[in-house]
């Protein structure tokens, strides 16, 4: 039986995340997720890929404030303005504007990157239509509501790094929102198509191709490659290019969900595209579990 194992929410973009044991679904994802964004005074954003440091931030969010620390960085609370002076923000895939945090949040995160930079905060009237088989809106993720990722694959990974003289790395190198048990079959997420959890509805909309931010330790904010980029380069190509792990989600009916809640699939596709050519191909019975896992 599959479970969620772990709820994690990124409040600001590129920063560390929070482990919940419940969360409200939003329609753009869990509840603060990637609702705050750092970027540059012309609204380009900033991510791990150039500024690894940002991992070492721990935003909270505090009811109507946020607070933020990082090593070697004096603490800062500031108010969360949720509408007020405009600001560009970016990511990806959406251009728009966000709501403007201040001076004070804006010169810690300059401080910090050594650069100018701003936070924003989602706007009210923020609009964003997100891609892949099942379309949905999200917020300052770099592309869709939630990135899902299975315990399995994660072992199934580590123990390839390990045969090639490696170190295992954390799931939270992969920065998932949802984290599932009960599945033995590495990478199973990526054959959902349908699932709910707790009262909550997510569809599939693409596999995740991963940039180099996995390669950075999500504790202090260094590099620490090439692992695991190398090891899944040799057998999670995609098609299109780049390596892939984790499952991008769409919310088709906002909910609640738990630690510990049963995942329910109601549809499957077949194999992986990025596993398929590099595999034998699995049996009826192996790739599509029972339609209640």
């Amino acid at each position: 039986m599959a479970r969620i194992a772990r709820l994690t929410y990124y409040p600001v973009k590129g920063c560390a995340g929070t482990s919940v044991p419940a969360t409200e679904v939003t329609p753009a994802g869990l509840a603060h997720d990637r609702v705050f964004q750092v970027v540059a005074p012309d609204g380009d954003f900033r991510s791990q890929r150039r500024y690894p440091v940002l991992a070492s931030v721990r935003p909270r969010v505090l009811g109507e404030q946020l607070a933020l620390s990082a090593p070697g960085q004096e603490d800062l609370v500031v108010d969360i303005r949720r509408d007020g002076p405009r600001h560009p923000g970016s990511t990806f895939s959406w251009e728009g504007e966000g709501i403007h945090q201040g001076a004070e949040a804006a010169e810690w995160f300059s401080d910090l990157l050594k650069t100018p930079s701003v936070l924003i905060h989602v706007a009210p009237d923020h609009e964003r239509v997100t891609s892949g088989e099942t379309p949905g809106t999200a917020a300052f993720a770099d592309g869709h509501a939630l990135l899902v990722a299975s315990e399995s694959s994660l072992d199934g990974l580590n123990a390839r790094i390990l045969e090639r003289g490696g170190e295992p790395v954390p799931m939270d190198r992969f920065r998932p929102n949802v984290v599932i048990s009960g599945w033995t079959e590495p990478h199973t997420e990526d054959e959902v198509r349908a699932m709910t959890a707790g009262t909550a509805e997510f569809g599939y909309a693409k596999q995740c191709v991963r940039c180099t931010v996995p390669m950075v330790d999500q504790e202090t904010g260094a590099k620490a490659g090439p692992e695991p980029i190398r090891t899944l380069a040799t057998y999670r190509r995609h098609p299109d290019g780049g390596v892939t792990f984790g499952m991008k989600a769409a919310v088709l009916r906002p909910g609640q969900v738990s630690a510990g809640d049963e995942v329910i699939v109601h549809s499957w596709a077949g194999p992986s595209p990025s596993t398929a050519a590099a595999e034998p191909p699995l049996t009826a019975t192996a790739s599509r579990p029972a339609e209640s896992v």
